[in-house]
């Protein structure tokens, strides 16, 4: 043996995978396999090379047949997060004129009915004004009802007449309520109301705006002074945070795979483990810009670590039976385009490299949902050394 030939072999202790391939060149204890003949040739894929190991190197590489199993798939997909549309919303202003005052501040936990905000409005005296009146109207057209009940009892006016009388007293008083109904929605306290109710005089009413819903407000939207418009201006946000919306994109490739309860893990690097969400709603549209559908996931927030619009990983574990082919991830290798594929042994000896399809991920190992064929033998672990050899 050659000087050349036994510094290779040193160096295998330190790489045996390349020592391997280098002792073939220099004439090992086997030789290696000739060339295959144009039968074999025929065999391998147009465009694919066709490689032949030696018995040493073959003993650095599992391989083994490919069968179909049955599984459950896993989505691997990123979404953003959003707040829990069932549990915030945005304030408008009830009531138009200029902000007075501002009670809370973002990060204030508040109530249902909770004052936010003191607006100065027009809307409020003209509303305390037509209560007033309609309450005024009210008690005098029930007073005249019955004393038109008295005189028909006696004989002192026709029924069309009590008739008439009863139905006005019944309008003045639902104009009564209705005018009542309005204060409330503008915001004003009880204790206000049940002054006007009593016909007692009451301090100067300023617009209040009020939470909606019990939660955190988690965005201030107006300024002293600003002037608002009712039912249009924005003033606040409000959203219960011990729970958030994942939005995840998933493909037409994986939606068969994703269905409502679904368990899905989210990820992010705001958290030291993932979260454990819940698949609610898949959206019936598609995303003309992504051709994506969204898939909405309802997460604990944990000690509120996931926050509006932050960037999350999602893993879905589909509850749907699957059957297919798995192979390991170290069986699946890239080429010089980056496309997946995998080394197949040949009846007549060698190797071939097959393109691949990926389906999704299971644990360690992928779904091959195109390219093999059950009963084919694929190297699972070692493919790596051959792709090298190659490229020598």
């Amino acid at each position: 043996m050659n000087k050349d030939c036994t510094t290779v072999r040193a160096l295998g202790r330190l790489t045996v995978p390349l020592a391997l391939w280098m002792l073939g060149a220099c004439g090992g204890k086997s030789e290696a396999h000739p060339a295959p003949d144009s039968a074999q040739a025929k065999s391998a894929a147009p465009g694919i090379s066709n490689t032949t190991l030696t018995p040493d190197q073959l003993e650095h590489l599992k391989i083994a047949p490919v069968a179909s199993v049955s599984f459950r798939p896993e989505v691997q997909t990123t979404g953003t997060v959003a707040f829990d549309g069932d549990l915030s919303t945005q304030v408008l202003a009830p009531i138009s004129g200029p902000v007075l005052r501002i009670l809370v501040q973002p990060g204030a936990w508040v109530k249902r009915g909770d004052a936010l905000a003191t607006v100065s409005s027009p809307d409020f005296a003209s509303a305390v004004s037509d209560f007033r009146k309609a309450q005024a109207t009210a008690v005098q057209a029930r007073r005249v009802a019955t004393l038109d009940s008295a005189l028909f009892t006696s004989d002192g006016i026709a029924r069309r007449d009590m008739e008439q009388s009863q139905t006005d007293a019944v309008s003045a008083e639902a104009d009564r309520d209705a005018a009542l109904q309005a204060l409330q929605a503008l915001g004003v306290d009880s204790s206000t109301l049940t002054g006007l109710r009593d016909n007692k005089p009451v301090a100067a009413v300023q617009g209040v705006i009020r939470a909606p819903i019990e939660g955190t407000v988690v965005e201030k939207l107006i300024n002293p002074g600003q002037l608002l418009q009712a039912g249009t201006t924005p003033t606040f946000t409000i959203a219960d945070l011990s729970t958030v919306w994942v939005m995840a994109s998933v493909f037409e490739s994986d939606l068969s795979s994703v269905a409502h309860g679904d368990k899905v893990d989210v990820v992010t690097g705001a958290a030291p483990r993932p979260l454990t969400g819940t698949v609610d709603y898949v959206e019936a549209l598609v995303d003309p810009a992504t051709k994506a559908t969204q898939v909405r996931v309802v997460v604990p927030n944990t000690g509120h670590l996931l926050k509006r619009d932050m960037y999350v990983t999602a893993t879905i574990h589909s509850s749907k039976d699957k059957h297919g082919i798995l192979l390991p991830v170290s069986a699946v290798l890239r080429d010089e385009n980056n496309l997946p594929f995998v080394f197949v042994q040949l009846p007549a000896g060698g190797f071939a490299r097959h393109p691949v399809t990926l389906g999704s991920r299971v644990n360690d190992k992928y779904e091959i949902s195109a390219g093999l064929s059950e009963g084919e033998r694929v190297i699972q672990v070692g493919g790596l050394f051959l792709q090298f050899a190659q490229s020598q």
